[in-house]
């Protein structure tokens, strides 16, 4: 038995992701089964779709999407299944950049809470999924 394939965001998908002002994002039990959602900010960087936990690294959706990258996200209209995948450290000012211009009306002490470097060693891409 073969793993699941990644596929690509399809123009319409990042579209409404990257407009969506909030994404509800589950990970994996072993088993397979999904956790209960919690609601995230999200934000779009070209081609790619990106994810912070504000609460970095301990946060527990965070800890278990490291433990197993499986899960699914909602936004906009759009319910995929993902895998969670760590970025490299180039993409982090794009990220920054993408959360400030989306985010920023809600003030530097919101917006603080997933920009720099702290944030960023709590980011996640999300790769769409086809099982």
């Amino acid at each position: 038995m073969t793993g699941p394939t990644t596929a690509a965001w399809t123009a319409q998908e990042l579209d409404r992701i990257g407009r969506a002002e909030e994404l509800e994002v589950s990970s994996a039990r072993p088993d397979g089964t999904l956790r209960p959602y919690v609601t995230i900010w999200v934000v779009r960087v070209g081609d790619d779709v990106y994810v912070r936990s504000a609460y970095g690294r301990e946060n527990g959706w965070f800890r278990r999407a490291l433990a197993d990258p499986r899960g699914r996200v909602r936004a906009g209209g759009i319910e995929k299944d993902v895998t969670f995948v760590e970025p490299p450290g180039t993409v982090h000012p794009a990220v920054d950049a993408a959360y400030h211009a989306k985010y920023d009306r809600y003030g530097p002490a919101i917006v603080g809470s997933v920009t720099g470097a702290t944030a960023a060693a709590a980011t996640f891409r999300l790769e769409p999924r086809e099982d």
